[in-house]
């Protein structure tokens, strides 16, 4: 195995002189301790590196430190960051606004906030090409259009005149690489840059990310939290914690053979396509056979058609005859790529969006015909929990507040038992109850989430729909959160639909899974069997797209 391996590393470059270099640096904000302690490391040219570590540890500060465009009070309070030779640690904003871009290119997280909504994007990338020096219109436009090529959009010259709005996730993403290698950088920073996208439209973007640079001789710094996407596209991985690097090593070293302990709890929480956790069955839960016999969910031949605008009348079939139930006590996931209908289905079976035909049940009951009351009473049986804690939670309420607001709003108890309802939550989710009188700003990402589902528990549902719930996370945190779902699936029997484009995490949470594919279901079974046995082409292509497979034991 560890020979197999080995094979699949791509050559490290010659040692030459580094084009990055940084020595020794250290990162404060105000008066505060420093943030980063003593960093240094290399960047050869034509390498690609990468920078892992949980949430906090200090991977987007260096970003920040050699960018020069670190948040609030922060400075480089010592050290140096030499590029080819000249110290950027005491550049001043005029020499600093000409390396970005043309010496050091950024291709940052969330296309949707890094793109300007109201420009086009042929108009974005003409921005960059400008401040390139680039003259002329026609010349320009040329210009623009062989960079979205490049990038992999096809139809460029008509896409040019579209606005971010009419691209999908990963075409967005594919404008932020367009953009950054506009003007040909040195040296390229990709921060987390398809944490957000399913596996298949993952892979794509890293696999233009990589042929471009590696046409270019461009270097690489790969900011991730996927130690998967770290070992297949990197020659080497610098893992951080706390501001500090704990371990620096190739792929295979650090995947296979991780020395310091941080980097034994990564690897240990990073799910892979072979990871088999001890899933909670019904039978495990004691739940009676009778209930057993009767699905908590029950999904027939669902349909949901979009009449799609300015299209003359044409109509887009999102979910097109899709059946399956739930065991009650069970985890059923629904996987695959963006616009498959997951989510759809999802919002139909919350009763956040109405079935064109078909019918959804929950316990016997009828969503899709259920109105007013029976609507409401429905409701309290399904919760949500949603990929994004810190935008589903209204940053102005307490989280008391948060977490007792479905109690309030379906009128049960008074303040009293309410207040004591909350504290009881917040022992369910592991959370001190002394967060209670907090604001969501002041709570980690893993600490928002456990909030989210404790605010989805208060009515004591009998299906939660966790819709990509831990998409967003750092692997140890999102460990955590999935040990937490066990947990309480164990001792509250609840039952989970689970909307994932993560297959290595569905992996090792569920118990049967659905295959989705342009709003048809293609695979349904046990995760074992669709995972060891897929039955339908596109299921293996998801399986072959999953990051780290080399290095999985």
């Amino acid at each position: 195995m560890q020979q197999d391996v080995e094979t699949t590393i791509r050559e490290a470059p010659a040692t030459t002189e580094p084009l990055l270099s940084v020595r020794d640096l250290e990162v404060s904000f105000g008066d505060a301790p420093p943030v980063l302690h003593g960093v240094s490391f290399d960047v050869q040219p034509g390498e690609r590196v990468a920078i892992v570590g949980q949430s906090g540890s200090g991977k987007s500060t260096i970003i920040g430190a050699i960018l020069r465009l670190l948040p609030g009070s922060g400075y480089i309070s010592a050290g140096s960051i030499l590029l080819d030779g000249e110290d950027l640690a005491p550049a001043g904003e005029k020499y600093m606004r000409a390396v970005r871009g043309s010496r050091i290119g950024l291709v940052p997280q969330d296309p949707a906030s890094n793109l300007n909504p109201a420009m086009k994007v042929g108009a974005q990338i003409a921005d960059a090409l400008v401040a390139h020096g680039v003259r002329g219109r026609d010349a320009v436009q040329r210009r623009v259009v062989e960079l979205m090529t490049e990038a992999g959009i096809p139809d460029a010259a008509r896409r040019a005149t579209q606005f971010p709005h009419e691209f999908s996730g990963g075409m967005r993403q594919r404008v932020l690489i367009a953009i950054a290698l506009a003007r040909e950088p040195e040296l390229l920073i990709a921060d987390e840059p398809t944490s957000a996208l399913d596996v298949t439209v993952q892979r794509q973007i890293l696999n233009h990310l990589q042929t471009l640079v590696e046409s270019r001789g461009t270097s690489l710094l790969f900011i991730t939290h996927d130690l998967g996407v770290a070992a297949d596209r990197t020659d080497r991985i610098i893992v951080m914690l706390d501001g500090n690097i704990v371990e620096t090593g190739t792929p295979a070293q650090i995947l296979l053979n991780p020395q310091h302990e941080y980097t034994r709890r990564l690897v240990a929480a990073a799910p892979t396509a072979t990871t088999v956790a001890a899933r909670a069955t019904a039978a495990e839960l004691g739940v009676a056979h009778k209930i057993l016999a009767e699905p908590i969910l029950v999904v027939e031949n669902l349909v949901k058609e979009f009449k799609l605008r300015g299209q003359h009348g044409s109509i887009l079939r999102a979910v097109d005859d899709v059946s399956f139930s739930i065991p009650r006590g069970t985890t059923t996931a629904i996987v695959g790529e963006s616009g498959s209908g997951k989510t759809t289905v999802a919002r139909i079976v919350l009763g956040l969006e109405q079935a064109t035909s078909g019918r959804a049940s929950i316990d016997g009951q009828t969503i899709t015909a259920s109105r007013g009351a029976e609507r409401a009473a429905l409701r309290r049986k399904v919760q949500p929990v949603f990929q994004d804690p810190y935008g589903s939670l209204d940053p102005t309420y307490s989280i008391e507040r948060l977490i007792d607001e479905p109690l309030r709003i379906f009128g049960v108890g008074n303040r009293a038992t309410r207040r004591d309802r909350v504290g009881e939550l917040l022992d369910q989710v592991a959370l001190p109850r002394a967060i209670a009188q907090r604001r969501p700003n002041e709570l980690s990402g893993g600490q928002r989430q456990r909030v989210a589902i404790a605010r989805a528990l208060a009515l004591d549902p009998e299906l939660l729909i966790c819709d990509e719930a831990v998409s967003a996370l750092d692997v140890l945190v999102q460990d955590q959160i999935l040990e937490l779902l066990d947990s309480l699936q164990k001792r509250l029997g609840i039952s989970y639909l689970f909307i994932s484009h993560d297959l290595a995490v569905v992996r090792q949470i569920a118990n049967s899974v659905i295959v989705m594919k342009q709003g048809t279901v293609v695979e349904n079974g046990s995760v074992d069997d669709v995972f060891a046995r897929p039955a339908a082409d596109y299921t293996r292509d998801l399986l072959g797209a999953i990051p780290g497979g080399a290095f999985a034991p």
